[in-house]
Parts: structure tokens; C-alpha cells; sequence
């Protein structure tokens, strides 16, 4: 990857697209992925360290979910180079039984040194994840599919949201969010 936007991109298409081989193409061979829940809604490993293993949760990942769509909230500048934060939106369906999860959450994205700007830790963290009936699913998909991939403004997400209920905190969240400022 040549900048930052490249290396968040094509990590979106390795999980949302079940490519878990593109992650040789963003991930330092020593690199490490975090992930900080703050519901108990969705359960992920703690950590997990070098390329094998984070190919491995992204293997385990779409085992259980399909019809993924993550969206970063903001995009990464050239004065992210070593370090880019954003909130970020997803929207998924159980392959087990149809039911839409919408969430939302925070990267955080340490780039090694060099040209390559390879990641060399992602911090995961989960604030809200909800569950939705399956008889939402064609209102859930409509809408995430019908926004711009990956990046996406939070008010460009709020816009044509549908009113279902258990996604009011996620267009609360949505509506708070605001671009994190790079490290000085």
C-alpha cells in the first residue's frame, strides 16, 4: 500500500468481501489486531498476532456473516501516515438465520515507517452493536448498500436510515460522530 487510504480500503474489501489473502497486502508479517468491545452483543478474540492469525478471525468472521458493509466515518489524510482514527459503521446479516447487525465503533491505525505503509496494529474497539429482526433485513441492506463504500459521512449514513427502533442508538452515535484530529 502507497498511502493510508489504500491500506484501510483494501481491508474493508479483504473482511467485507471475504478476501482474508488481501490482508498480505496491509498487515506488517509481525503486526498485531486488538479488539476493545464495549458490548457483549458480538464476541471477538482479544488480540491476535501476525498475519496467520488475523487471517484466521477474518476466516472465522464470515463463516457466521455475510452481506457485510463497513464504512469509515472520515478518511485518512496524507498527516495520517503513522497514525489514523476514525469512528466507523457496519452492517451484516447472521448467515445462520438472516438477521441484520448494524454497529459502530472506532479504528485506530499505527502505520510502520517507510513507503510500504503497512499496518502494523489496528485497534478494533466495538461501542454498539445491534441485532435486528430478520424481517428488517431488506430495509437494513437497502440502506447500507445505497451509501458511498467505504467512506462515508456520518450525515450521509443518518440520511436515509430506516426508522426501525433498535437502530435509534446507532443513529445516535452516528450523529455525534466527528472526524478524530491526527496525532501531533
Amino acid at each position: 500500500m502507497s498511502n493510508p487510504a489504500d491500506a484501510v480500503s483494501t481491508y474493508l474489501l479483504a473482511k467485507d468481501g471475504n478476501r482474508p489473502f488481501l490482508t498480505r497486502c496491509v498487515f506488517a508479517e509481525g503486526s498485531e489486531m486488538e479488539f476493545m468491545l464495549k458490548t457483549d452483543s458480538i464476541s471477538f478474540p482479544g488480540s491476535a498476532k501476525g498475519l496467520r492469525a488475523i487471517e484466521d478471525i477474518l476466516r472465522g468472521f464470515n463463516i457466521h456473516y455475510e452481506n457485510i458493509y463497513t464504512f469509515c466515518l472520515s478518511r485518512p489524510s496524507d498527516s495520517d501516515r503513522r497514525h489514523f482514527v476514525c469512528h466507523w459503521l457496519v452492517g451484516m446479516s447472521a448467515k445462520s438465520d438472516g438477521r441484520p447487525w448494524v454497529g459502530c465503533g472506532r479504528y485506530d491505525w499505527h502505520f510502520a515507517a517507510g513507503q510500504a505503509c503497512l499496518v502494523d496494529r489496528l485497534v478494533i474497539t466495538i461501542d454498539l452493536m445491534k441485532t435486528l429482526p430478520a424481517t428488517d433485513l431488506a430495509a437494513t441492506m437497502n440502506w447500507l448498500s445505497g451509501l458511498p463504500y467505504p467512506w462515508c459521512t456520518p450525515n450521509d449514513a443518518v440520511k436515509d436510515m430506516p426508522r426501525i427502533e433498535e437502530l435509534a442508538a446507532i443513529e445516535t452515535y452516528l450523529k455525534q460522530a466527528r472526524p478524530i484530529p491526527p496525532e501531533q
